[in-house]
């Protein structure tokens, strides 16, 4: 599709361009063409050809789920899926973004023909000139397979760029359209008001609020009922925080204005970290005798972002390093003066491009580079940490490099610290909706038959990290299981679940059960050997006298994901450095987890395999983590283990997943 086209800001323009240039490592022992048969999900909904990312313009109409992101996907069941390729057109020097779409029954927007309620699309326009970010609209008079641009676009402009995913959905009680909308560097969402969809006012604001170390985006509000009681509602506010998650917030929505519950509201977590140390270079005066080569330094000390750079978050104080400097195409180097090294660890905050040696901090002693990082794709600034008490009473320097002219070509450092401890680099505090690696751009579907009684939403499985990079060719881009949702009550209050949709009990075969199994070390089955990475497990395990316990999927020789159970810190993990293919970025080797509490002594997971992705669901849904794999060739094996003592595993069910979940079209040429 053309329309709602799934991009963040400008600066990533130049990433979706190359994404369709990314090979395989040739350290790879399969040929592009095999990878892409290896990695593309047997029941997830994935891209025929091409990028796909944010879902986009979920709505239900007629006995149809419409899904929107570059084209225009349809579904009776939300598992088997049919490509309808474009709907929209393209707008000279206007980029289109993520959006929403609605059915407008009583034709309020006048777009109907004969008075018949249109599809009507309200998208994000990047305008190339300046960055900036407006509202439009589109509208469909053929149940959304093709779209017409409204002709006084923008309907919404207030000189941002960073305004951007409007959500739109009618509210009954105040009868009218309300859009939910990001204002990305405020980590603010703002709510706008129509009675025709083409004039908007605006009626409050929320936030900042919880995780606030990344720009927001992608909100979404609905009610939801409390433990099945649609007498009891609370109102569910959605919003992603990038690079990697998206967080949510219980409370009231009058048609105005959310307001958080007093309950939950209390139980957000309100320390910011930050490492303990002394600071070396924070560069709130000038530059304090560092030297400068070359141009791309020249505007540092920066306040913040430079024109045409999107927002930088998570740096201290008011200035910091920052080398885009009339944009990415410059470079040069910026020098440190001399320093004693007198701690175990030198700390500091990075962010910018992840090109090794090319965008960049070093360490050197006496001229030669003895540690170094590279940035990660993101302006989101992280603490990193480099241990150097073997250098210790040494005397140091430090170079900051930018010698990248494409995309993502700069880098931005800060608050340079000499500390007793390393910096910790994890995610905030705060409710997350999944606490895995690639669980972004949630979204859900408006009008669906579902909605009195509970919601059904979708997700991006990648993020800003990795997403150019992952190891497949012609293709890029899947979709998370849909998942019901639900508010339930529990010892510490009103919280979310989500439980992949039931529809998918269609897809079971070759099923396998199993009941009270001893673990001591690790046990394989016998009697289920998936012949690949599409299964669905479901297995109890009760807390005993182990250290950890739990499964080893994907699994062959020498490589493996790894969910593990921690029990003393009571956490669920899943573990992906020795997954298979990780080498295509030094950011995906990684370890995801959260918090899950045992229930009446046990651990429930339920989880899903799918080719190139993972979905665990811990105790019915309150903790959910979604993450990505690239096994290789033959890694399809399963197998429990437990560490530190024995686990018993009072039942274990297993199902292969059939493979015919999407239509030809999501093989042949356009």
């Amino acid at each position: 599709m053309q329309g709602i086209k799934l991009i963040r800001p400008a600066f990533l323009l130049l990433l979706l361009t190359i994404i369709y240039m990314q090979k395989l490592s040739a350290q790879e022992a399969f040929t592009e063409r095999e990878a892409d048969q290896l990695y593309r999900p047997a029941y997830h909904l994935s891209a025929p050809q091409g990028w796909m990312g944010d879902p986009s313009g979920l709505v239900y109409n007629d006995g149809l789920y419409h899904f929107y992101y570059w084209r225009h996907v349809v579904s009776t069941d939300l598992v088997h899926w049919e490509h309808k390729w474009d709907a929209f057109t393209k707008i000279d020097s206007i980029g289109q973004m993520s959006g929403s779409v609605v059915v407008d029954k009583y034709n309020s927007s006048g777009f109907g023909d004969n008075g018949e309620s249109p599809f009507v699309a309200a998208y994000s326009m990047l305008r190339l000139s300046d960055g900036n970010q407006m509202q439009g609209l589109a509208y469909s008079n053929d149940e959304g397979n093709s779209y017409q641009h409204y002709a006084h676009n923008p309907v919404i402009d207030i000189g941002s760029s960073e305004f951007r995913d409007p959500q739109v959905f009618w509210h009954d009680a105040t009868q009218r359209w309300v859009m939910v909308i990001a204002m990305a560097a405020e980590r603010k969402v703002r709510f706008y008001g129509s009675e025709n969809l083409k004039d908007w006012e605006v009626l409050s604001e929320f936030g900042p609020a919880g995780a606030d170390g990344g720009v927001w985006e992608c909100p979404d509000i609905f009610p939801l009922p409390v433990d099945g009681d649609t007498s009891h509602i609370r109102w569910l506010l959605q919003v992603d925080v990038q690079p990697v998650g998206g967080q949510y917030f219980l409370g009231d929505f009058d048609g105005e204005k959310f307001k958080m519950d007093e309950a939950f509201e209390a139980a957000l977590p309100k320390e910011k970290y930050k490492p303990e140390g002394n600071v070396l270079f924070d560069f709130e005066g000038d530059l304090n005798g560092w030297e400068l080569e070359g141009e791309a330094f020249r505007a540092s000390p920066t306040k913040g972002a430079l024109p045409m750079q999107s927002v930088i978050i998570g740096y201290e104080g008011e200035q910091l390093i920052n080398s885009f400097y009339q944009g990415d195409s410059t470079t040069g180097k910026i020098t440190s003066p001399n320093f004693v090294i007198d701690e175990d660890y030198i700390n500091f905050l990075i962010g910018g491009g992840n090109h090794p040696g090319k965008t960049a901090i070093n360490l050197l002693l006496d001229g030669e580079i003895v540690r170094t990082q590279t940035g990660m794709n993101t302006e989101t600034m992280r603490w990193k940490s480099w241990e150097v008490s073997e250098f210790k009473d040494k005397e140091a320097y430090i170079e900051v490099v930018d010698e990248h002219k494409g995309g993502f070509g700069h880098i931005n450092v800060d608050q340079i610290m000499l500390s007793p401890s390393t910096a910790k680099d994890e995610r905030e505090k705060a409710f997350w909706i999944d606490y895995g690696q690639d669980f972004y751009a949630v979204r859900s579907w408006q009008d669906a038959p579902e909605n009195d009684t509970s919601r059904i939403w979708i997700a991006w499985m990648s993020n800003w990290l990795y997403a150019g990079d992952v190891p497949t060719n012609s293709w890029q881009g899947i979709q998370s299981f849909p998942r019901y949702l639900a508010l339930k009550t529990t010892e510490e209050g009103i919280r979310l679940v989500q439980q992949p949709l039931e529809k998918i009990r269609s897809l079971r075969q070759n099923a396998v059960s199993n009941q009270d199994l001893r673990i001591t070390d690790e046990y394989s089955f016998s009697d289920f050997k998936p012949s690949q990475n599409a299964y669905e497990l479901d297995v109890t395990f009760t807390v005993g006298d182990s250290k950890a316990f739990g499964l080893h999927v994907a699994a062959g020789n020498e490589y493996k994901t790894i969910i593990r159970y921690d029990v003393a810190d009571e956490t669920i993990s899943i573990d992906r450095t020795g997954s298979g293919n990780t080498a295509f970025n030094d950011t995906f080797p990684s370890i995801a987890s959260g918090p899950l509490a045992p229930v009446n002594g046990e651990i429930r997971l339920r989880i899903l395999v799918d080719q190139s992705s993972i979905e665990v669901f811990g105790n019915g849904g309150l903790t959910v983590l979604s993450s990505l794999i690239f096994p290789f060739k033959d890694q399809s094996g399963v197998s429990l283990f437990t560490e530190g003592g024995t686990t018993q595993v009072s039942q274990f069910s297993a199902w292969e997943l059939a493979t015919d979940t999407q239509n030809d079209q999501q093989f042949e040429g356009e």
